[in-house]
């Protein structure tokens, strides 16, 4: 039986991240935002009590694309949900699991949300940074690492979230899981990132050897082939063979446009390099215009929804449109990531492949890539975008002293090469093994003293008042 804990405090705070580069995606542009942390004490039934953590970027623009809100007032959309979610967490006063504890909060987060003017995607946000921290903390209680704990199921996750799927489905895939050792890093290439020469997309100092790419697309299907063919001149120079995804993030305006860009793919010399070892496309079109939209004949080029990924049922919902897989992104909530993982494994036995990808939003050295890492890790997933450590200054703000904490509790995933810490990345690959400590995937927490309390949001309506 999974054990039950109490909410004894939820704490919110920030710290801001420069960026060592512009990170263009989709219509945004980010030099710089908040990472966000958050603190939390339970008392775990029969156990006494622990203090777990977690952190993830304050991304704009990506939850909440509405063109007439600004990047500040769509951070400060996730400040709001984050707030929300405190309050719907703090309110359930007795011993619960943790699933049970998310479970009774997840819909009245999305619907109060709504009231807000907060879409369900950054609605989800408040909850999947809240449930990072309590499973850290439970973990810690009841003295075990992130995935042993998992595959005992130390969550309580059950399928009343995903009626789709038997209690017996996800117990199988939580008990037959091993975390894999080691996880290639896809490396991203950003639409203002360099492509030629020195500091470009061959270039081993900036790709870390990478043998998987992202590369992001504008959505105009004559500058993408263009710049795709560039991409691909480049990348054959490597020297060793490689993989590649293509990330829209909805800027394909409708499937006419997507169609365009597919029969380039299909017909054009010049883009062979690329399309020949496309893996998966990801979420071309916007995310309502995707619910609307079955991919039809496309679908055999292989697309995946992320941003469209705002609720329970987006994959089965995905998947009858002709997609065949989904993002795993902590973000978005680390108990949808496993139920979805349990879907494709399903869903795959019957002789469809169906996947789940490792995404990212720049998680950040520290607690939010090894989180992160760790979860893709478990739920099989074997290369995941790792972006943080190309577009921040390894630890960027983060005092020293924490930097070192975290670079010697766990040697294997940071290393000081003269230019300060960094993620240390092996032959294009991230190692797993100093993650399997007590908590969840870290042996330590921020300097809480050194970072600031979170922002205080406004509401949207006052913003645009």
């Amino acid at each position: 039986m999974s054990p039950r804990l109490k909410l004894r405090d939820i704490a919110f705070f920030e710290r801001p991240v420069q960026f060592a580069r512009p990170f263009r995606f989709g219509a945004i542009t980010i030099n710089a935002t908040p990472q966000l942390f958050v603190r939390v004490e339970i008392e775990v039934e029969g156990r006494g009590t622990a203090v777990g953590a977690s952190a993830e970027l304050l991304v704009p623009k990506w939850f909440d694309k509405r063109p007439e809100l600004s990047p500040a007032q769509t951070v400060d959309g996730l400040r709001r949900s984050l707030e929300i979610a405190r309050g719907l967490y703090l309110a359930r006063t007795g011993f619960l699991t943790a699933f049970d504890l998310h479970a009774a909060c997840i819909g009245a987060q999305i619907a109060t949300c709504a009231k807000k003017n907060i879409p369900a995607l950054a609605a989800a946000y408040g909850p999947a940074e809240i449930d990072k921290a309590i499973l850290d903390a439970l973990l810690r209680g009841v003295e075990t690492n992130f995935f042993d704990g998992m595959a005992g199921n130390v969550a309580g996750i059950d399928a009343r979230l995903s009626p789709d799927l038997k209690e017996a489905d996800i117990a199988q895939f939580l008990g037959g899981r091993k975390p894999l050792p080691r996880v290639a890093i896809r490396h991203t290439v950003g639409l203002d990132d360099t492509v030629e020469g020195e500091g470009g997309v061959a270039d081993l100092r900036e790709n870390a050897g990478a043998r998987y790419f992202k590369l992001k697309l504008s959505g105009d299907p004559t500058a993408d082939a263009l710049r795709l063919t560039r991409i691909g001149n480049e990348l054959d120079a490597l020297g060793h063979d490689y993989k590649a995804s293509l990330d829209a993030n909805e800027q394909y305006a409708d499937l006419a446009a997507l169609q365009a860009l597919i029969d380039r793919l299909d017909r054009e010399p010049a883009l062979r390099p690329i399309a020949s070892r496309l893996l998966y496309i990801e979420q071309p079109m916007p995310r309502d215009i995707t619910r609307q939209s079955p991919l039809g004949s496309l679908a055999a080029r292989g697309f995946i929804i992320d941003e469209a990924d705002d609720s329970y049922d987006a994959f089965p919902a995905a998947r009858a449109l002709g997609y065949h897989g989904i993002s795993s992104k902590s973000c978005k909530g680390l108990y949808k990531s496993v139920v979805n993982a349990t879907r494709a494994v399903k869903w795959s036995a019957g002789g469809d492949k169906f996947f789940v990808t490792g995404e990212d939003l720049t998680c950040q050295a520290g607690l939010a890539v090894q989180q992160d890492l760790a979860l893709g890790a478990f739920i099989g997933i074997t290369h995941a975008e790792r972006n943080g450590h190309h577009y921040v200054d390894g630890f960027g703000e983060t005092p020293a002293a924490e930097a070192a904490a975290f670079a010697a509790a766990h040697p294997d995933l940071y290393a000081d090469a003269g230019q300060g810490i960094r993620l240390s990345i092996h032959d294009g690959d991230l190692l797993t093994g100093s993650l399997t400590t007590t908590g969840f995937a870290t042996s330590v927490h921020p300097d809480w003293s050194a970072l600031h309390p979170l922002e205080q949001p406004k509401s949207l309506q006052e913003q645009t008042a």
